[in-house]
Order: C-alpha cells, then structure tokens, then sequence
C-alpha cells in the first residue's frame, strides 16, 4: 500500500511506502533524509535514466518482492485451470479475451471499434490486410503462438508502431503521422480524460530517440525481475510520448507482450480491461512520478502497475474456475437432451456446448467437421435434429461462414424437467 504523509500533521508511519510528495512541503528535512536513505540504500536499483530532471531509481522493498509472488502463485493456478480446458474450448476463450483487449485498449483512447469488427478480422486473417485494425488484431494475435518480437532500439519501436498503427493514424488524421527521423519531431501534451495537461512529452527529437534506447535497454536488462522491467517500461514509454498519437495502445501492447512471455500467454489479454476499471488511478500514478519533487523514484507507479496485473490474474482465475464449474455442470446434463444418450449426438453436443460458454459467437461448420471427422451432409443432419428441440440450437451468420452454440436458458429448462 502507497502511504501519503498528512500535511500539518503527524507522518504515517507503517511497514507502508512512503511517498516522497507527502512529505516536501511540510517536512522538508524528513523529506531529504528519505530520499538521501532510499537512494543510497541496499534495495536501491539505480536506472540509466532521467525523471524530471532526477536519476531514475525504484526500490526493491519486500512488499514489491510479496506482489510478485502472490501473481507467480495466481499464474500456476492459471495454468492449472487452463489445462483443464478441453482444447477447443481454450483456443475460443482466449479469442474472445483477444477480442476483449483489443475493444477495451482502442476504447481507453477513444477509438472506436466493434467486437464484430475485430472478430470477423480474427476470423481472416489471413485474407484482405488492408482492414481497419488488422495490424493490431494480427499482432495481438501472435501472443497466443510464442512469435518472437524483436525490440532493441527506436528503430523497432517504429517499426512496431508502422505495423499495428499507422495506416489508421494517417487515415483519421494526416498531421498525426511521426514526422522526425524515427518518431515526433514536435511539441505534445498529455491529457486525462478531463483533457487536464498532466505532462509534455520529451522533446526535441534526439532526445526521445536516446530516452527511448535507454528505456529500451531497461525492458531488456536480464538483471531486473522480468515484472518490474514491464512496469518500469511502461512507465518510460508513457514519460517519453514518442508519438502524436498511439502511444497509449503501442504501450500497452507492448507489456501485453511481455506479460504473456513472463506468466501464461493468455495473461496478454487481460491488462486493457483492468487499466480501464482504474482509469483514474492509472492516470494518477503516471502524474505522481512525473513531479520534480518525486526525485526520479519510479517505486510508486511500479507497485500501482503489479496491482493492476495482480488483479488481471484474479480476475482470469476467477472467470476460468467460473466457466471450468459450468462445463462440467452442464456435461453432465447432456444425456438428458434430444438423443443425448446417443454417441454420435454426445460429442457433437459437448463441442455446442464449450461454444456457448468460451467462444464470441460459436462454432463454425468447418470446426465441427473437422472435430467430428463426418460428412456435411451428416453434421447438416443432425444439427437439423438439435434444431427441431425448441429453439435449443443458435446459428450464426457471418460473411459465408456459420456458427453454431446451444442457447443455456433452453437448456436448462429443458434438463429442469
């Protein structure tokens, strides 16, 4: 927990950290004093970086160490709920997580975009490439296969950037496209949602390019905790502001990346959700830091920042035991549907079924044949049984493809009886 002091009063004095901030106006030499003690301390971690002027630095305190062993814990139980998972039902949970990110990470910065869009983008990828947010759905889609992403200065940072972002930036506004020789050339301040200027952007140029490299090289350094050099990261990035405009979704994407090669890949999808619910707090933890009087010490926002993929891995633990419980409840009652009894209706039940609970829409045709190793002719049959079980059965269409899902308020009033 992040301790302010009380102004004019007594300073708290706990186990907790202490904020630099709190303690400047009113008591100027305890202030000194703690600065000149953590800076100069054991648990002091000096960062080849500047902060408002100060030499970047965070503290490797117990309570850090604790958050990071309380989310490798919530990661096992994550991997053990996700093995659980018959293979189909996995792969539609994390497109629909996929899904999730990608709406919610466009939504924090005002973009607007469809679960439809990106699932039908999700759905072909491997056709036409000039759709809106294909560079993204593509990328955020390489997490789940383990594709190596290679970031080792600016120039792949833009490289990045052009991939996932810059059609659509030059699309919606020309002027916003990078017009340095890697990133912005100009001025930039960042605002909050009540487009309150909370910070101005590095600048000139060559210093984003060498703030960045040197940021860069703190992602990479092997010699920080994998979690504490996502979130020192993402903190740089968001104090450099290298760009006009997609910095907040390159940013994010890029600890997405990170967090899903340090913990269970799926733990990718779940960040964009989680800043969103503690909008105002992640704003606020970006502005605490920036201020002079904070000396450079970047140990706050890397423990509001764990915080927030703690409770990502909660929230997924919860949400797998959740769906793990339904499908072996529902299992259970297959036998009491239309010709449930039946093998050749059991399987083909069980796969509607897992649709239902993880995928976005359902299960396509091509899905299902490949699953089942029948003929269409066979499958059209008996979906067409299902179909005449009192609406039990949900088709789908969209563009030339069908999806299919049992509908569970049918389903259960047809096994109440």
């Amino acid at each position: 927990m992040l301790v302010s002091g009380k102004r004019g009063g007594v300073i708290l004095k706990s186990r907790d950290y202490v904020l630099l901030k709190s303690l400047y106006y009113d008591h100027k030499e305890e202030y000194e004093a703690l600065y000149d003690s953590r800076f100069n301390s054991d648990e002091c971690v000096h960062l080849n970086f500047t902060v408002a002027g100060n030499p970047a630095f965070f503290m490797e305190t117990p309570a850090l160490i604790k958050k990071v062993v309380e989310i490798s814990r919530l990661d096992k139980d994550i991997f053990r709920l996700s093995r659980d998972l018959p293979g189909i039902a996995l792969k539609q949970y994390i497109n629909k997580c996929l899904i999730d990110e990608i709406v919610i990470t466009n939504n924090i910065e005002g973009v607007h975009s469809t679960r439809k869009e990106i699932s039908e983008i999700l759905d072909d990828l491997e056709g036409k490439s000039d759709k809106r947010f294909f560079g993204l759905v593509n990328k955020y889609n390489a997490l789940i296969s383990g594709n190596h992403l290679s970031i080792k200065d600016s120039h792949d940072i833009r490289a990045l950037y052009d991939e996932m972002f810059l059609p659509e930036i030059i699309e919606e506004n020309p002027k916003d496209e990078p017009d340095g020789k890697i990133f912005r050339k100009e001025h930039i301040d960042i605002v909050d949602p009540t487009q309150k200027v909370i910070h101005h952007g590095l600048y000139p140029e060559n210093k984003i390019i060498e703030s960045m490299n040197d940021a860069v090289d703190i992602l990479n350094d092997t010699g920080i905790d994998p979690l504490f050099r996502i979130s020192i990261f993402h903190y740089l990035f968001g104090y450099i502001h290298p760009f006009y405009n997609g910095n907040g979704r390159l940013n994010r994407f890029i600890s997405s990346y990170y967090l899903a090669n340090t913990l269970e890949s799926i733990m990718g999808y779940r960040l964009s959700y989680t800043i969103k619910e503690n909008i105002s707090r992640y704003y606020r933890s970006f502005k605490l830091v920036n201020e002079e009087i904070n000396r450079g010490d970047i140990t706050p926002f890397i423990f509001t920042y764990l915080e927030f993929i703690k409770e990502s891995a909660v929230n997924l633990r919860d949400s797998l035991t959740d769906k793990n419980r339904h499908l072996k409840v529902f299992t259970g009652q297959l036998v009491n549907l239309p010709h449930g009894d039946e093998e050749k209706y059991g399987y083909l039940y069980f796969l509607l079924l897992q649709a239902s609970l993880f995928s976005e829409i359902g299960i396509t045709t091509k899905e299902l044949l490949q699953c089942l190793q029948i003929s269409r002719p066979t499958l059209q049959k008996r979906l067409s049984e299902i179909d005449k079980s009192c609406n039990l059965l949900i088709t789908e269409k969209r563009d030339s493809n069908k999806f299919y899902r049992l509908n569970l308020e049918v389903f259960a009033e047809m096994t109440k009886k």
